[in-house]
């Protein structure tokens, strides 16, 4: 293409313009406009589901999966008046207590509101405990409002707090409140932990091993940044007990083709609901420390222990009170959050984490990368605060706080028994004692007839199940192909968080749904 000598540059700029465009897409190497119904042309799309990222296509989160996009469409079709077997549909799908009724503590929302109002300081129905709390809380933010950012790594009187909390909790173990990390719930500290140990390349490709059955955040998070998923099974024969052999056989395959460098362990389990021993915990330590394992403790139900001569015990105090070998040197990251226990406050996204023995380098990458979400939601970081500092005896506060705490846990302990004892009363159903967190995981005899006609319809048998359960009974489960599970055997995680009178109502619909199922050998299949 030449160009009149007598152009100037811009002029010449101009005119190269002109012409390229007056050339075809084709000639221009550019895709060719599709054509509408109408004639009209229409660009394509610039992100399309074959060059998006294809580590997202592989996440998986069973928690929010098929079943229950299901239940609520079910939900929607009932409120337009359409003849269902059932009533209502009950979801015991995921850990939100109080959407399943579970009355939030007082204390917590009167301070909260007066943080959100400060206009409310001055309204004599508050008792001063919450007053104060919430004076404490405003003077710690900028501007002193809620709604001003923190520091990256959390408010700082509250991150003390914590610290105070955690040395209390473990007997006196100091807490460094520098180590403390408020978090977007504990979800945000993990995943946040996963990226800054993911690196290298096929085999050397960092592994992180997770239980199985796990909790999908893990599958989740490691298919999203391309690390290498490591199983270890749970023993279910021994109440889904950890057994390190089972560590051991499956950190030696792994290293056959990558990069083992984390053991996340979850205590009290989900969706198992075991409490770890002592002894447990104190030979994960040691399995840790012998093969360099950074370990993950999601202690997130640490209130929720139920079961007779269970305890809950913090990995961080146990490491310390094993000796300097240990304590100096194993490293660990351990997760709280606000959403569950006796509190169920989900939607505030509240959390902690606290690190031991990073390294110093390292610990300064970790907030950078925490600045760049600039912080996480500041009501969540003064809930945590009120969860880690609640109100002590003497306040005006304190006998209504316990007395709603220990109604709280009280009702899920029983909750937790009688799931255990309706569900193993049922033929082709074996429940492990529920002894801590809010979850049921029982195993199923599913007919072979079913299994084979969900194999035809390409789902897992257990998918099948929980869904020809959904749609005759209104029941909201989700399979236990969703969290992991060995091969043959199949299961469903409920939780034991609906309203006791509606909680019976679930287990004797569970119960009769899989008695006509062993009955008849058969599952129909209508409409799938």
């Amino acid at each position: 293409m030449k160009l009149p000598s007598s152009m100037n540059h811009g002029t010449a700029l101009l005119w190269k313009r002109r012409a390229l465009s007056s050339l075809s897409t084709t000639r221009r190497g550019l895709p060719k406009p599709k054509m509408s119904d109408n004639g009209t042309t229409s660009r394509g799309k610039v992100l399309t589901i074959d060059n998006m990222n294809p580590t997202v296509k592989k996440v998986e989160y069973a928690v929010r999966g098929p079943i229950v996009q299901r239940a609520v469409e079910l939900e929607k079709e009932l409120s337009e008046g359409m003849k269902k077997p059932f009533a209502e549909v009950i979801k015991a799908n995921i850990g939100d207590a109080q959407a399943m009724g579970q009355q939030p503590i007082t204390f917590f929302r009167q301070v909260l509101a007066l943080c959100s109002y400060p206009e409310l300081l001055s309204d004599s129905t508050f008792p001063e405990d919450a007053k104060s709390r919430a004076c404490r809380i405003l003077n710690s933010c900028g501007g002193n409002s809620m709604g001003a950012y923190s520091a990256s790594q959390g408010i700082d009187s509250v991150r003390q707090d914590v610290a105070r909390f955690i040395e209390r909790r473990d007997g006196g173990v100091p807490c460094d409140p520098d180590n403390v990390y408020l978090t977007t719930g504990a979800s945000d500290g993990i995943v946040t932990m996963l990226k800054l140990l993911v690196c290298g390349e096929g085999a050397t490709r960092t592994g992180v091993m997770i239980s199985i059955p796990q909790y999908p955040l893990y599958s989740a998070a490691l298919a999203e940044l391309g690390a290498v998923q490591i199983n270890y099974y749970l023993n279910e024969e021994k109440c889904w007990s950890l057994d390190i052999g089972e560590l051991q056989r499956s950190l030696d395959e792994a290293r056959l083709h990558c990069n083992p460098r984390a053991l996340c362990i979850i205590n009290p389990g989900n969706p198992t609901g075991q409490v770890q021993s002592r002894e447990c915990i104190e030979d994960v330590i040691r399995f840790a420390a012998k093969e360099r394992l950074f370990l993950m403790a999601d202690e997130v139900y640490q209130d929720n222990v139920y079961a007779e001569g269970c305890q809950f015990h913090s990995f961080k105090k146990v490491l310390f009170e094993m000796g300097p070998e240990y304590s100096e040197t194993v490293e660990l990251a351990s997760f709280h959050s606000t959403s569950k226990c006796y509190m169920g406050e989900c939607g505030f996204r509240g959390g902690y984490m606290e690190i031991i023995n990073m390294d110093n380098d390292v610990k300064d990458q970790l907030t950078k990368l925490l600045s760049v979400r600039l912080c996480s939601p500041v009501p969540g970081q003064a809930l945590m605060d009120l969860v880690v500092n609640p109100p002590q005896p003497g306040e005006p506060s304190y006998e209504r706080f316990i007395k709603e705490r220990t109604a709280t846990l009280s009702a899920l302990a029983e909750k937790a028994r009688l799931t255990e004892q309706v569900l193993n009363t049922v033929e082709g159903i074996r429940c492990n004692p529920v002894q801590g967190a809010m979850y049921s995981f029982p195993r199923i005899t599913i007919p072979e007839k079913a299994i084979q006609e969900a194999k035809k319809l390409g789902q897992q048998p257990d998918m099948f199940y929980c869904m020809k359960m959904l749609e005759e009974t209104g029941i909201c489960l989700v399979p236990g192909s969703g969290f992991g599970q060995k091969e043959g055997t199949y299961h469903f995680r409920m939780t034991i968080l609906p309203p006791t009178d509606k909680l019976k109502i679930l287990l004797n619909n569970v119960k009769e749904f899989h008695q006509r199922v062993q009955a008849s050998q058969r599952v129909y299949v209508e409409g799938f």
